[in-house]
C-alpha cells in the first residue's frame, strides 16, 4: 500500500537525517523527537484502520490484518532506532551498572538529578511527592520498554479477543486519538452518538465536571485515591493539599482518566456507562442509571473499550458504536 511505503520512506529518511544530527542532539530534544515520531506512526495507524473498515466484513478484515501486519513491522523499526539512538547517549533499557538506563533518563527529564551529590538534608514532602512521580513514570517507561518486543503480537490478540467479543452484539470499536485525553474523548463521542448530532460536552468540560464531582465528594474518593498515592506521615492538611492537586491535573492537563474519573462521570452524566476489554472482564458502572434493563443496558449507555496494549502506551479507552 502506499501509505505504508509513505511511512518507510519518510522514517528512512528520518533515520539518515537524525545521523548527521545526532552530535548536536541534545538528550531532551531527542526524547522529544521520539516521542512525536511515535505519535505520528500512532495517528497513521488510525488513519489506516479507519481506512480499512469499508466494505464487507471478509475485506475489512483482511485490511485490519494487514494494517496490523505492516504497523508492526513499521513499530520494530522505530523501536531498533530509538534504542540505537538512546544507545549513542549511553543510555539502555538494561538495569546494569552502565553509563546510565531507561529508568535514569526518564528521571532525569522528570526533573530528579542521577549525577548529582545527594542533599544531605532531610528531603521535604513536595520533593518526596515529585521523587514518587518521577520513579512512577520511570518504571512505567521501564515496563513499555520491556514490553515493546510483544507489544504488537499482545494488540492483536487483545483486538482479535474484543472483535469477537462485540461483533454478535453489532457492536465494533470507533478508534480515538490517544493523547492522554482518550477517556474524555470518547464519551464525548459517545454523547454525540447518544444526541444525534454534536454532544453537550466537550472533552474539556467533561474534565471540570469530574474535577468537580471529585472535589464535592471527596470522602467517597480519596480512599481509593490513598491506595496509589500513599506517603508516609501525611496529614490530613497534606493528604487534602495533595487531592486538590490530583484534581486540578484532571480539569487542566492530559492526565489520564481511569477508575476514579470513570466513577465520577457515571454520577455526573447519571449514565450507565459499559466498559468491554479483549483482557479483562466487562465492567458495568452505574447500574441505578439504566433506563429499560434490555441486556443489561440501554439506548442511552455510554460504550467504551479498555485497551491494555494498544500503541505500547499501556492502557487506552476507545469508543464503542454499532456496525
Amino acid at each position: 500500500m502506499d501509505d505504508y511505503q509513505e511511512i518507510e520512506d519518510k522514517t528512512s529518511e528520518k533515520i539518515s537525517d537524525n545521523a548527521s544530527q545526532k552530535k548536536q542532539e541534545t538528550r531532551d530534544d531527542m526524547l522529544s523527537r521520539h516521542r512525536k515520531e511515535i505519535s505520528q506512526l500512532q495517528n497513521k495507524e488510525i488513519e489506516l484502520k479507519k481506512a480499512a473498515a469499508k466494505g464487507s466484513k471478509a475485506e475489512q478484515k483482511a485490511k485490519k490484518k494487514q494494517v496490523e501486519e505492516e504497523i508492526s513491522q513499521f513499530s520494530a523499526k522505530l523501536k531498533e532506532k530509538h534504542a540505537a539512538e538512546l544507545a549513542s547517549l549511553g543510555y539502555s533499557s538494561s538495569d546494569g551498572d552502565g553509563k546510565g538506563n531507561i529508568v535514569n533518563l526518564v528521571k532525569a527529564i522528570a526533573g530528579v538529578s542521577v549525577t548529582s551529590q545527594p542533599d544531605q538534608s532531610k528531603p521535604s514532602k513536595s520533593a518526596k511527592r515529585r521523587g514518587k512521580r518521577a520513579q512512577q513514570e520511570a518504571e512505567r517507561e521501564q515496563r513499555i520498554q520491556e514490553e515493546q518486543s510483544s507489544i504488537v503480537s499482545d494488540r492483536m490478540i487483545e483486538d482479535e479477543k474484543l472483535e469477537r467479543k462485540l461483533e454478535p452484539l453489532g457492536l465494533t470499536v470507533n478508534e480515538i486519538k490517544p493523547d492522554g485525553h482518550c477517556l474524555y474523548r470518547a464519551v464525548e463521542d459517545q454523547l454525540a452518538l447518544l444526541s444525534g448530532g454534536l454532544s453537550p460536552y466537550t472533552y474539556q468540560e467533561l474534565r471540570e465536571m469530574v474535577a468537580a464531582y471529585m472535589r464535592k465528594h471527596a470522602s467517597d474518593f480519596v480512599p481509593f485515591f490513598l491506595s496509589d498515592n500513599a506517603i508516609e506521615g501525611d496529614s490530613d492538611n497534606s493528604l487534602a493539599e495533595r487531592f486538590e492537586n490530583y484534581c486540578k491535573e484532571v480539569e487542566s492537563t492530559a492526565a489520564w482518566g481511569g477508575q476514579l474519573e470513570l466513577g465520577a462521570l457515571t454520577h455526573c452524566l447519571r449514565k450507565h456507562i459499559m466498559i468491554y476489554s479483549g483482557s479483562f472482564p466487562d465492567v458495568e458502572m452505574g447500574k441505578e442509571y439504566i433506563s429499560d434493563g434490555v441486556n443489561g443496558s440501554s439506548d442511552s449507555s455510554i460504550m467504551l473499550s479498555y485497551h491494555r496494549h494498544a500503541f505500547g502506551l499501556g492502557e487506552h479507552y476507545n469508543s464503542v458504536i454499532p456496525i
